[in-house]
């Protein structure tokens, strides 16, 4: 077998992470809640306008949170796309709550808002907003259906930080948000995430439920004479070692969120005219969208093409791969209601959809072989 020369993904250090890394071995809190961690909920809070920024294990446990904010249990539902990865479904599922998977638009793979008013029942009481591949759902239109039945907007913004809608940063819309900062986003720090509060009434709430169900932030803080348990939570505190190299990651939005533009828009410009030649389907930013450029696709015409293509890729030393499988249509989500052909753009996407490498260390030189072997793929 070729071995892999350019990888699908590659961990980089792009500004302090060793220094605030050892920063954090000399100050001897490893654990959750110290500084570093206090510099990184304080940067995102003053850099994405949010009421609350709290660290977690994983964009996973951060949705797993968003469910017990919001009470969820064996008597709701909430509509969550079909194409998306299985945290999603899973996070509110662990509460009892049924999902309604929804179809995706065909331009940019987010939630098809068109559909939600026929997905909607009394039973509703989340809808999650995933931002795929870093581009804005249509915010307007989502939290206005949701709006008006009373029903909770999360976003899953685990490929979008710093992206946009309308001017407004992604993260900052929903009543509560998730990040990743999985190996694999733009921001990392190996494993990690973040629970964006924005509605007010909710940040005591979250801070207790972080924090294994206790009260400790607030007796720490003064406002409380001892801390007890108070509230249902788990262990989702992020561990300082990990803050300390997301904290270097953060101070280097810029650089990074250049880079990765620059990436994206070179597959865009350099694979149009092959793109249009083999019927292959570029990925789509509309209007008032500013994208975070977290993963760059291609939808290919038919499955058998896609994984021909995927073989190719391999066979000289790169590495690109399929993305997400409907979830409608998964075992699980089956046995969760789901059902073949509910979701078509969803169960159509999984087929033909390839990821191509995309990451801050990739070079111009590594990305031109790329390019240059896609355009030599001829076996439609």
């Amino acid at each position: 077998m070729t071995p892999i020369r350019i990888p699908f993904n590659r961990p980089s250090f792009v500004g302090k992470e060793r220094e605030y890394l050892e920063a954090s071995l000399a100050a001897g809190q490893l654990s959750g809640g110290g500084a570093f961690s206090q510099q990184c909920s304080k940067l995102l809070e003053s850099r994405l306008g949010c009421n609350r920024a709290l660290l977690t294990t994983s964009c996973t446990d951060a949705l797993e949170m968003c469910g017990l904010l919001l009470n969820l249990g064996p008597e709701d539902e909430f509509v969550v796309p079909s194409f998306t990865f299985t945290s999603t479904a899973n996070a509110l599922a662990l509460r009892g709550a049924r999902p309604i998977f929804a179809d995706v638009r065909p331009d940019t793979l987010n939630i098809d808002e068109r559909h939600l008013e026929s997905l909607f029942t009394p039973r509703t009481r989340a809808v999650i907003a995933v931002h795929y591949a870093g581009v804005a759902c249509a915010m307007d239109e989502i939290c206005k259906a949701a709006r008006e039945r009373g029903i909770r907007v999360i976003e899953d913004n685990a490929h979008g930080i710093f992206g946009r809608y309308k001017g407004r940063l992604l993260g900052t819309i929903g009543a509560l948000a998730t990040l990743s900062f999985h190996e694999t986003k733009s921001v990392s720090c190996g494993e990690g995430g973040a629970l964006m509060v924005n509605d007010p009434a909710l940040v005591e709430r979250a801070e207790i439920i972080l924090e294994k169900g206790t009260n400790r932030r607030q007796f720490f803080r003064g406002q409380a004479d001892k801390y007890t348990w108070v509230e249902l939570g788990s262990s989702f505190v992020l561990a300082d070692l990990l803050a300390s190299i997301l904290l270097a990651q953060l101070e280097a939005e810029v650089e990074i969120c250049n880079k990765r533009e620059a990436i994206w828009l070179k597959y865009q410009n350099s694979l149009a005219t092959w793109s249009a030649i083999h019927d292959v389907r570029q990925p789509t930013i509309p209007s008032g969208c500013d994208s975070s450029y977290h993963l760059y696709h291609l939808i290919l015409p038919s499955e058998g093409s896609r994984d021909r293509l995927l073989e190719h890729l391999r066979s000289l030393g790169i590495l690109a791969v399929f993305h997400y499988q409907a979830l409608n249509a998964s075992p699980m989500g089956q046995r969760l209601g789901g059902r073949i052909g509910q979701c078509p753009v969803s169960e159509d996407a999984s087929r033909r959809l390839v990821r191509l490498p995309m990451y801050f260390s990739l070079s111009g030189e590594e990305q031109g072989q790329v390019i240059d072997a896609v355009m030599r793929f001829d076996r439609f």
